[in-house]
């Protein structure tokens, strides 16, 4: 994962096998809370949605972000390695629940940034996280959906795990008029864009 100070990133990952990963409100919980310990303090985090088998962050990544860190003889950065902790401890506490073993993500996180190419991609990405679960059919309306921070947005819900205005700055969506627009339709050619490879 290669990550540069003051950039805008899309970071994902989902399941192995595209396998499941949430099985409970429990474990979106469990997994936030881990996100909180092992990535939260690496980076400034602008919008979020997990869902059934994968999740997806819109991150700002600070000076903290990309600080080398060194694990065994590879060098990596500190968001880099919050990630790994972040999936391999979720992991761990998923196969003691669930009596299972093996692999629960598809290896590593993968890291967009944003301002790759000739436009800046952070809207789309913006508005393409938080529509997840109307377009997989998981609601009707995004409000309905806990695990993501459209709620936050919305006012309907305090979270505290992004930062809003830093958002509104480097994003600049309506906050007058965020409902409405969230659920515009996202051009298909700038999906492609968000994504390293468009295998989900």
């Amino acid at each position: 994962m290669k990550i540069v100070a003051d950039e805008i990133y899309h970071i994902y990952n989902q399941g192995n096998n595209r396998e499941t990963i949430f099985y409970s409100y429990e474990n979106y919980l469990e997994f936030l809370d881990m996100f909180r310990k092992f990535v939260f303090p690496f980076c400034k985090v602008l919008c979020y949605c997990l869902m059934p088998n994968h999740y997806h962050f819109l991150i700002y990544a600070t000076n903290d972000s990309d600080k080398p860190k060194l694990i065994g003889n590879i060098e990596t950065c500190e968001l880099s390695n919050g990630f790994r902790l972040l999936q391999s401890s979720y992991a761990k506490y998923i196969n003691k629940q669930r009596n299972r073993t093996g692999s629960l993500f598809k290896q590593k996180a993968q890291a967009k940034s944003m301002y790759d190419g000739d436009k800046h991609y952070e809207f789309a990405a913006f508005q393409y996280i938080h529509q997840n679960p109307l377009k997989a059919n998981l609601v009707l309306n995004m409000d309905k959906w806990l695990y993501s921070s459209y709620v936050d947005y919305a006012g309907l819900r305090n979270g505290t795990l992004c930062d809003k205005e830093l958002a509104f700055k480097l994003i600049g969506f309506d906050k007058d008029n965020f409902v409405e627009e969230s659920y515009k339709e996202i051009p298909e050619n700038l999906i492609p864009k968000l994504f390293y490879r468009m295998e989900y």
